[in-house]
Parts: structure tokens; C-alpha cells; sequence
């Protein structure tokens, strides 16, 4: 198949390097019977999924094993997917060009909401039978994990078995699974009952889900076999200081979304955003040391001569030593022209020696997140930051030489007035006031302020869970709004497509009925719908007349706090009790401190007995 495809299909499609897989570092292996196949599936294009750093962990990871090869596969971009479809032939792993069917494993990583037409499509073109239950024997596992796996619903008729949580740990648990059923023999029904059993598993088929019939909610959510546990708790590394990480990564031959090293220096949050998905689900804060990240950095650069190291958290401004990690950082390369560059920083814990320091090698745009327009709206979503913040912050920047500055804001945000959105264009040309105070010699030759707004999405397991999403038309008008409340010609706006947004909320908040609706728009030809390009939103409007599901249901319904949600069977650690609570203090601005200077007792705490957080 190899030669057949580089001869006949790739001199016909864009980017043809993006489907070869023999990138420096990629890995080979000479299969054996015993191996275990491992397709790593990232639903989205090469150049996304190449710039995803849980991809490099555990494709490093899984090859660490000797009977274990992990491969990459990623969605095929739509001039590719037609030729496969002419000549059919199946999509097929990057390294050995193996047909996505051969193998043991296919796992998805669920990082964004919009993908999942993707993951459908992939497993078509995969020639994978689509819904779970209608699977044979020889199929393979479709295995499911990332962030959106925390409402794993939506895709419970086409995934065999989710991870919940972070995977480094499970996943070789699961592969240990494998070897003792491979070798004692046994249906899938036996592999996934064997899993089930494993601590952060969830198996869907075995699950029942009752609806009341007249008002659409969940009555129950219960077990079904004995191996299934009734509540699914989250895994999370202990010690992310010992955790695995590879030394060298797959260095693309073509440009990616992030073309650099990326490293991660601690994982969790404790600032507590009240919009904020991860920074609830990725608690406890674990960081690791000053002197294991730079020697990890070292090895990456030496592996893959990139000239860029990215660090990569949530927060990293709320790294402990911080300042003595970028000072060691850049003095270890600025010979050498290696950037460092900080993707997360908060506008409170930014300082003039981190803005010095990081500006030695490479000046890049200076990104902030207010999130929104005015004081009262920040305490709303708890972020924790001032307009003096962010003023000090610019003010800061401009002195040493920075001119381009974006801000990123939310719009929709419950209890969001339009004072709040006028008060983004006024926070705006602030900032541009705040250039014009410094010395002409001083500051930058030219300015350039962005404002940009993606639209507010309630997500599970955060405070806003219960909270309705705006209407398309509100969140358009809004848009309006603001940007007619700009008067400067030195700051633009950007914005996100509302109708994108409202699909995102479906899923992000929806069950195991919207399967109905992923398989119509599959059909409809849906699929990269985080691009601009190919989202269709009347498609995806037929699917749900078609399947007689309302999706406005899922994204635009106030939900009681008594309510069964559809996640409720997955344990994170943080109890229900304080997300409420959080909720009910958004309503009157109420804010709560940082995690570090006083608990809030969210209860992951006691989610590990006898485990002390460091953060």
C-alpha cells in the first residue's frame, strides 16, 4: 500500500509530507504476533495534532514497552479523505502504513467538542464498524480519553472504553489487560469486563440510562454487570516530578500549529475561574523542579534542534520559582538563540524581571486575559485580576520595547450586562492610553491592540455547569455592540462564530441521545467543524430535527441544582457542594482566594487520602 499511495494519491493532495510518518524520531519497530498495535488518533489535521503535547507523552511512553507499537493516525484533510474514498483504500498509521483496522487499539484523544464528527469519520474511513455494540470480534478497541471525556455521553454508542483522567498511569494497566486476555483467551465482552475493573475505566455498554419521559431528564444512571463500578473516579500522576516524559519528540518536516518544544512544567490550577474546565478537573497543582526541567529542556534540544521552548501549564505565572527558572533558561541559551516563551501567563503574575528576561533572545506580541470588560464581571468569574493589573502590565511592556498587544475576553458570561461589553472596548483604549504616556523614544514605533471574544460555553464539572448558554442572536448582537463601542483605529476585534459555540455547548453538556444526531451529520458529510471553512451549521441543524433531539435542551436550559447531569457518575475530586457554592456566589460577585493562601476545601484534598498537595 505504501507505494501504491506515495505514487498514486499524494502528488494529488496539499501538504503529501503530512502522510508519510518518517519524521526524525519517529519511531519503527519490527512487528511480532505478540505485539500489541496501538493507533494514536488525533481527530483533527496533522499540523493541530503534531502541536499536542499529550500525544508526544504517551506515544513516547507506549513505545517505551517492547511488545507495544504506538503509531499516529490523524483525520485526513478533505482532499486526502476523496482519494482514499476513490481508490478505496482505509486510513492507515503514519509509521507503518497499516490499515487502521489491523490493529489492537485506536485511541482518540478528545481535546475540543467539535472533533467529534471527526472521530466518526476517521472510523469509516478506518473501515471500523462505527457503533460500539455492532463491532465483531476481530475489530479493534476504540479507546477515549482528554478533557472531553469527562462528559464522555455524547460518544458512549461509538467508544468501547473511556479513560477519566490523566492516562500515563492507566493506560498501561490497560495494555497489561490485553497480554493476560490475549493469552487466556476469551470474547471482547471478557477484555472489557476485565477493564472495567480498573480503577478511572468507564465502559459504556455497561450502563443503563432512564429519561422521564415528559420533561426529557435523566431519572437514573446505574451499572449494569458487577464489574461495573457505580462511580467512575479520576486518575491523576502523584509525583509529576518522577512522571514520565520522552527526552525526544517527532520533529514534523513541515510547519505545525506550535513548531516548538513544549514543555510542561507543573499540572493543575488553583485560581478557581469559575468558566474554567480545566482549572477544576486537572486539580491537585503539581510542579516539577527547576533542575529536572532544565534537564529535560536539555535533552529536547539536543534530540530535535528546535530553537524554541515553550512553558507549558495552565498558569505559568503561578510556578513557584518561576523567575529563577526563566533567568537559568535563558542563560543557558542565549548563545545558542533558543526563545523561551511563556503561552499562560496571568496579567497579576507577570514582572519586570520575567518581561526582561524573556525578551533577550526573541520580542514576540505580549497576550493577556482579562476575560471580561469590568470589575464586577471579573469577580463574577472569580479571575482574580484588576484593571490596575493589566495596566501595570502593558504600561510595563511598553517601557521595554513591546508595541503589539492582544487581549482575550469572554462574552455571555452569566449575569453579563451590556455595560460589561462596553466595558471591554473601554479596557481596550485604556491600554492604548497607556502607550501614548510613554516617552516617544522609548516605546515601540508602532501600535497594534487586538481585542478578541470567543463566546461563553458551560462546561461540566465547573460552577457554570447549571448555567444556560446566550442565544446565537444574543451573543451576535453583543458582538455588535462592542464593536461599535470602539472608537480607536488602533484597536481591532476578532471574534469566535457563535453557531460553533452553540454546538460546543450541546456536546459539552449533552448525553447519550446526541449519538442519533452525530451519526445524521456524519452522514451529511459534517466534519472539521472547528474550521471555518467546512462548518455547516444548517447540516447539523437537520440532524437534530431528523433525530427528534432539541438541542436547545442541552446548551440554552437553566438546569435545577438537583438535577441528575449526565456526568454526575464521574468523581474528580471536587465535590458538587463547593461547585454549587461557587455558583451561588457568582450571582452576587462574591470571589474566592487563591488556593495556595487559603483552602477552599473543593475537596480534592481528600479525593487521595495521606497525598499533601504542593500547590
Amino acid at each position: 500500500m505504501n507505494n501504491y499511495i506515495e505514487k498514486n494519491i499524494l502528488p494529488l493532495v496539499t501538504k503529501p509530507i503530512t502522510y508519510l510518518g518518517n519524521e526524525v524520531n519517529a519511531v519503527h519497530k519490527n512487528p511480532s504476533p505478540e505485539m500489541i498495535r496501538f493507533a494514536f488518533a488525533f481527530p483533527d489535521t496533522y499540523e493541530v495534532g503534531m502541536s499536542h503535547l499529550g500525544m508526544k507523552i504517551l506515544y513516547g511512553l507506549l513505545n517505551e514497552e517492547k511488545d507495544i507499537w504506538c503509531e499516529r493516525v490523524f483525520a485526513p484533510w478533505v482532499d486526502m479523505e476523496e482519494q482514499l474514498r476513490q481508490h478505496n483504500l482505509p486510513l492507515y498509521g503514519l509509521e507503518s502504513m497499516l490499515p487502521l483496522n489491523d490493529y489492537d487499539f485506536v485511541g482518540f484523544t478528545l481535546q475540543y467538542e467539535m472533533s467529534f464528527s471527526n472521530i466518526l469519520n476517521m472510523l469509516e474511513l478506518g473501515k471500523i464498524t462505527q457503533r460500539s455494540a455492532l463491532r465483531e470480534e476481530d475489530e479493534p478497541f476504540v479507546i477515549a480519553g482528554g478533557p472531553c471525556a469527562y462528559n464522555p455521553e455524547p460518544l458512549a454508542d461509538f467508544i468501547d472504553l473511556f479513560v477519566i483522567g490523566e492516562a500515563e498511569e492507566v493506560i498501561l494497566k490497560i495494555m497489561a489487560a490485553h497480554r493476560e486476555w490475549k493469552n487466556t483467551g476469551g470474547n471482547r465482552q471478557d477484555f472489557l469486563k476485565r477493564v472495567a475493573q480498573i480503577e478511572g475505566v468507564y465502559v459504556p455498554a455497561f450502563y443503563q440510562v432512564n429519561y422521564d419521559e415528559q420533561t426529557g431528564l435523566i431519572t437514573a444512571f446505574e451499572p449494569i454487570v458487577k464489574e461495573a463500578p457505580s462511580i467512575i473516579r479520576k486518575q491523576f500522576i502523584e509525583d509529576l516530578n518522577n512522571a514520565y516524559f520522552p527526552e525526544k519528540i517527532v520533529v514534523s518536516y513541515t510547519e505545525t500549529v506550535h513548531d516548538r518544544i513544549s514543555y510542561e512544567i507543573f499540572r493543575g490550577c488553583g485560581r478557581g475561574c469559575r468558566f474554567c474546565q480545566a482549572g477544576m478537573i486537572y486539580r491537585p497543582t503539581r510542579e516539577k523542579t527547576v533542575p529536572t526541567i532544565q534537564a529535560k529542556i536539555k535533552a529536547l534540544i539536543d534530540a530535535t534542534g528546535y530553537d524554541e521552548v515553550s512553558l507549558s501549564s495552565l498558569s505559568t505565572g503561578d510556578y513557584s520559582e518561576i523567575e529563577a527558572l526563566i533567568k537559568n533558561l535563558v542563560c543557558d541559551y542565549t548563545d545558542g538563540k533558543v526563545s523561551i516563551s511563556l503561552p499562560s501567563l496571568r496579567i497579576d503574575s507577570l514582572s519586570i524581571e520575567m518581561l526582561e528576561e524573556i525578551q533577550k533572545v526573541r520580542k514576540t506580541g505580549l497576550t493577556l486575559a482579562p476575560e471580561a470588560g469590568t470589575q464586577r464581571m471579573r469577580d463574577v468569574i472569580n479571575k482574580g485580576v484588576t484593571e490596575e493589573n493589566l495596566l501595570d502590565t502593558v504600561r510595563t511592556a511598553f517601557e521595554k520595547g513591546w508595541g503589539h498587544v492582544k487581549l482575550y475576553f469572554m462574552i455571555g458570561l452569566p449575569g453579563e450586562t451590556l455595560a460589561d461589553i462596553e466595558g471591554i472596548a473601554d479596557l481596550g483604549q485604556k491600554v492604548v492610553d497607556e502607550y501614548f504616556k510613554i516617552d516617544r523614544e522609548e516605546r515601540n514605533k508602532s501600535l497594534k491592540v487586538v481585542l478578541s471574544t470567543s463566546s461563553f460555553v458551560p462546561k461540566p464539572f465547573t460552577p457554570f455547569q447549571w448555567m444556560g448558554q446566550n442565544t446565537q442572536e444574543e451573543f451576535k448582537q453583543k458582538q455588535r455592540h462592542l464593536k461599535a463601542s470602539i472608537k480607536d483605529r488602533k484597536i481591532s476585534y476578532s471574534w469566535h462564530d457563535s453557531g460553533v459555540s452553540f454546538l460546543e455547548a450541546v456536546f459539552a453538556r449533552g448525553d447519550r441521545r446526541l449519538g442519533s444526531v452525530l451519526e445524521k451529520a456524519h452522514q451529511k458529510g459534517c466534519r472539521f467543524d472547528g474550521w471555518g471553512e467546512c462548518f455547516d451549521l444548517q447540516k447539523w441543524m437537520d440532524a437534530f430535527v431528523e433525530a427528534g433531539v432539541d438541542p436547545d435542551f442541552y446548551a440554552l436550559r437553566n438546569r435545577d441544582y438537583s438535577e441528575i447531569l449526565p456526568w454526575d457518575f464521574i468523581d474528580t475530586g471536587i465535590t458538587k457542594d463547593f461547585l454549587q457554592s461557587e455558583a451561588e456566589k457568582a450571582e452576587t460577585a462574591l470571589t474566592t482566594p487563591f488556593c495556595p493562601d487559603t483552602c477552599s476545601n473543593c475537596g480534592i484534598m481528600e479525593f487521595k487520602k495521606g497525598w499533601k498537595c504542593n500547590g
